[in-house]
């Protein structure tokens, strides 16, 4: 259950409301079997502040009927937003997986596409980042999308428009895993070096970043994150799953199998 500070007005907006209608619904229905004892009588039959002080004694009388009720708010807000991620994922399946912006990385032929959103100047995206390096070493049937996320603030905006530039270069993959073992923040200088030590035409770089097709492309990965529901960094789509989060190489090169259907 959700820590009570972290519960929004919203979310006791809710609360309060599935509350309320359980209390009044038991009123208007009558008790449970055992109960005929604890009934507190006709809401018709009463003033409204009469019916509200009654409902408000059951409650503080119950009190686990509001971790009933949370509980059960939770399960449905979960269960609504899979269900919406997952039209999600059928409605922008071809952008996901087919946009000509997105470098493409493993096998661009194979069967099964791992597509990861990150920023890098996520610290958890750089531990994964080996995981994913390693699932690629092991599966040359594995086909890797990049998704440009960048929300972590200006730097990162300027390293994915950098690597989003060194594409069209011929070296994002080695680009990308430069900055990934990064150990400091990814500033522009560090960005900037790190394209110098790799051999990338830092002048042409510079010009492609300012072309407004690689920001209409970071614009578009980030609308289909949130069609997705990704919110945070990595977020992974691996067949029909949807990962908000890191995970370990057992994890990641199991839905790969299950993908598969293996």
């Amino acid at each position: 259950m959700p820590d009570a500070k972290q519960i929004t007005p919203l979310l006791l907006a809710a609360v309060a409301f599935v509350l309320i209608s359980t209390v009044a619904a038991w009123l208007v229905l009558g008790p449970r079997p055992g109960e005929a004892n604890r009934s507190i009588g006709s809401p018709a039959a009463m003033p409204d502040a009469e019916f509200e002080r009654r409902v408000r004694a059951y409650l503080l009388g119950n009190p686990e009927i509001i971790a009933e009720a949370l509980q059960q708010l939770e399960r449905r807000q979960q269960l609504a937003e899979a269900t919406e991620a997952q039209g999600a994922l059928k409605m922008h399946a071809e952008e996901l997986l087919r946009d000509p912006a997105s470098p493409v990385g493993g096998n661009p032929k194979g069967d099964v596409s791992l597509v990861e959103f990150f920023d890098y100047n996520c610290p958890y995206c750089r531990q994964v980042a080996p995981h994913m390096a390693k699932a690629e070493a092991n599966d040359p049937k594995l086909r890797i999308v990049y998704k440009e996320f960048p929300i972590l603030g200006p730097n990162s905006t300027f390293a994915a428009k950098a690597a989003l530039a060194a594409h069209r270069q011929g070296k994002y993959v080695a680009f990308h895993q430069a900055l990934m073992e990064l150990k400091g923040p990814t500033a522009e200088k560090t960005v900037l070096e790190t394209a110098g030590r790799l051999g990338l035409d830092l002048d042409r770089l510079k010009g492609d970043m300012a072309d407004p097709a690689i920001e209409a492309a970071i614009n578009r990965n980030l609308a289909l994150a949130r069609a997705l529901r990704i919110n945070g960094t990595p977020g992974f789509v691996i067949g029909k799953e949807i990962v908000r989060g890191a995970m370990d190489l057992a994890t990641m090169e199991g839905l790969i199998q299950q993908a598969r259907g293996k």
